[in-house]
């Protein structure tokens, strides 16, 4: 025990002590009541009255058999073929061995047994007895066990099952088991039966081991916990998820021009016999675009205004495709429209404003204020465009393109007028960009940019330091509705609550500022240091923004950048306060979240012993071992895992020795792990829970849905893989 303990982490030894003194408690406790009903279950025969027949049957007529015509080389002394007669010295030892005995009735019946060379032959009398005796016995033994399984051991989990489980647990294919030794499998050659998936104190190590890499890939989330599909154990690994969450959500989302443009053709076309039925929102759903920003598209197309129809709207009109013909198939509408997508984003590629870069004196370009400034302009300018980009009065040349062509305005004020207002309606629908997931150091100049340089996935931009920027103001109001909305912002908040990345920019800043930038190496700015662990308090980020400003001021700053700077102070202390806030109040809603993954885990309802007993485990990692919250909720989900409740399946045989039916969890789980060698779904729970799933009908139509379910595949591996040995 003592070397088992040397393997684990400073850390946790405590917590991991209590954990697995538990845990052996548990299992000893299963262990003697399992031994006791075992004991219970082989006084049955002697209490049987018919086995008392048998028994004096078997002493009269069997053993002289045996004796006479069997011994002599199946014997103690000799067993041929590996077999040995001579320890059947009762009828119940018999019926203790149905396959041997089941052999013995073949060889005798053939003839067989004893052989022909065999100097010594039974009668035709005592053989027909002898036989009788043990079909007697195997038919007495048909009808003691009938419905009976037998005895139900409790066993862990294979090492398939364990993975499995884990993965419909936590939503992450993990194979913690990876490392395990291969499961022994039974004389059928399956290896998930109760006699062979015994617990060593080497393999009870192996599961704490796989329990703490389980908990490498946990998150702790404003609204709860979840799990991560590589291990979250740093910050650049909790940077990956939250960010790649945002990412792909972006990704998601239908941005893609041509899929407007043509979905507002097929409505503007559509089949006469649909035009009364059919609407613009119905076609949206129809082709997977948003309902809400097609609207916007197809008013635009259709627009007959005389005081927006010319200049780029004039030239997209025209590249709409007509209605369907001979020669204008589905197909060929479809790459028209994606010659107007091109045509829309080379168009507003070329009229996107720019915006200067803020400086003062002492101070770098890239400082984390002047960056954000310049990243908020570009936000607010999405839908606009620069004004000083039109060629006024100039004519295009003959071979301009359509898009060169479109920026040439006439010079006549009303034309002109007329060519900005299209413009400017142009830009509102279609913005530069939808989102920014990827940006650069904007305030680098081209020619002084790093070879290969490229962009980081939602940062904001700043050099050497780490920042995230939401940049997806156009996709949050033109194209997301409003469940969609409430999940991106949650997703943002996600982001800052697990990576703590305001606190974290704000630490860079202060690096920042008196390395690169050397704009707070004064005395005065001696106690706003990185290494501080109150610099990122709030006194302490309302005095530094107070000494930052003077000497901003001194130095020549103006308006915009004093307003740059105390913006910044004002954004950080509120994210920072935040994070902090949010944090401390999502602890008992961690706990609860523990608490649910704990009733999933056992498969079925947790008792309120069982909850109040989490509940304390967690409170005595605090109190007693000095834990953090998340060290404790690590911990606190370890035991949920170790625990046999998890780890092993047992039936919970209720009082008396008489066979009993499982229960409704059982019931699931017995299910669930013979189809999918994995734990119940929410479905299976559910039904188990309101008892529906014990009705005939109810349960067939479960297996059927199980059937078709991709873990099935857990019965193609497991069970035939097991049955055909393959």
């Amino acid at each position: 025990m003592r070397s088992f303990f040397k393997t684990m982490k400073p850390g946790s030894l405590k917590s991991d002590m209590r954990l697995c003194l538990d845990i052996i408690r548990q299992i000893a406790y299963r262990a003697a009541f399992l031994t006791v009903f075992m004991l219970i279950s082989r006084t049955v025969w002697a209490q049987d009255s018919d086995a008392k027949v048998l028994d004096r049957e078997f002493r009269s007529t069997v053993i002289p058999f045996l004796n006479a015509y069997c011994l002599d080389c199946h014997g103690k002394d000799r067993q041929e073929a590996k077999l040995n007669l001579g320890g059947y010295t009762t009828a119940g030892k018999v019926a203790s061995s149905h396959q041997v005995w089941e052999t013995v009735l073949e060889r005798i019946a053939s003839k067989e047994m004893p052989p022909e060379k065999a100097p010594r032959q039974p009668t035709a009398e005592h053989r027909k007895a002898v036989i009788a005796w043990i079909q007697s016995a195997r038919e007495h033994e048909a009808r003691r066990n009938a419905g009976d399984p037998g005895l139900v051991l409790a066993r862990r989990l294979s090492n398939a099952e364990y993975n499995y489980s884990i993965r419909d647990l936590t939503g992450s294919d993990i194979r913690p088991t990876r490392t395990f030794p291969v499961d022994p499998a039974n004389a059928a050659g399956f290896d998930n039966s109760g006699e062979s998936l015994a617990m060593s104190p080497a393999l009870l190590r192996k599961y704490l081991e796989a329990s703490r890499e389980v908990v490498e890939h946990l998150i702790l989330k404003p609204d709860g916990i979840g799990f991560a599909s590589h291990p979250v154990v740093t910050d650049t690994d909790r940077d990956r998820y939250c960010v790649k969450r945002i990412v792909e959500f972006y990704q998601r989302q239908p941005t893609d021009l041509a899929d407007y443009f043509f979905a507002a053709w097929q409505y503007r076309f559509r089949e006469p016999l649909d035009r009364g039925s059919e609407t613009l929102e119905g076609t949206a759903a129809r082709t997977g675009v948003s309902g809400k920003y097609l609207k916007s598209v197809w008013s635009l197309l259709v627009s007959q205004d005389p005081r927006i129809s010319v200049g780029p709207i004039m030239q997209l009109q025209g590249l709409w495709p007509g209605p369907p013909s001979e020669t204008l198939q589905p197909v060929d509408a479809r790459r028209e429209c994606e010659r107007m997508r091109d045509y829309v984003v080379a168009l507003r590629s070329k009229l996107r404003p720019g915006f200067q870069d803020l400086k003062i004196e002492g101070s770098h370009v890239g400082s984390q204020p002047f960056v954000l400034w310049k990243n908020r302009q570009y936000v607010a300018h999405r839908q606009t465009y620069d004004l000083d980009i039109l060629q006024v009065g100039e004519a295009p040349s003959p071979a301009a393109s359509i898009v060169d062509t479109a920026l040439h305005v006439p010079a006549d004020d009303e034309e002109r007028e007329r060519h900005e207002a299209a413009f400017a309606r142009f830009c509102s629908v279609f913005p530069d960009a939808f989102y920014v997931s990827e940006r650069g150091r904007d305030y680098v100049e081209e020619s002084k940019k790093q070879m290969g340089e490229k962009g980081r996935l939602l940062s904001a931009g700043f050099h050497s330091m780490m920042g995230y920027f939401r940049d997806d103001r156009p996709l949050y109001d033109m194209i997301l509705e409003t469940a969609e909305q409430k999940e991106l912002d949650a997703l943002w908040r996600e982001l800052d609550f697990v990576t703590r990345a305001p606190m974290r920019q704000y630490s860079g800043f202060l690096w920042f500022e008196r390395t690169d930038s050397r704009y707070m190496r004064e005395p005065q700015f001696d106690f706003a240091r990185p290494e501080n662990q109150d610099a990122s308090s709030e006194r302490m980020i309302r005095q530094l923004n107070t000494v930052y400003v003077e000497k901003a001021r001194r130095t020549g700053g103006g308006d915009v950048e004093i307003a740059a700077i105390q913006h910044y102070f004002h954004e950080i202390n509120d994210q920072i306060r935040w994070v902090e806030k949010a944090r401390l109040e999502a602890e008992p809603g961690h706990i609860q979240a523990v608490l649910q993954f704990a009733d999933r885990a056992w498969r079925r309802a947790l008792s309120k012993t069982e909850r109040r007993g989490l509940v304390n485990y967690y409170q005595g990692l605090r109190e007693q071992d000095g834990l953090s919250h998340e060290e404790a909720i690590q911990d606190l989900v370890v035991y949920v895992l170790m625990s046999p409740h998890f780890c092993f399946r047992m039936d919970m045989a209720g009082s008396g020795s008489e066979r009993q039916p499982l229960t409704n969890d059982e019931l699931a789980s017995r299910l669930s792990y013979f189809l999918w060698s994995s734990m119940p779904d929410r479905e299976l729970r559910q039904l188990a829970a309101s008892g529906r799933l014990r009705r005939p009908e109810v349960l067939q139509a479960q297996t059927r849905r199980m059937l078709l379910d991709d873990r099935v595949r857990g019965l193609a591996t497991e069970f035939t893989g097991n049955w055909l040995d393959f």
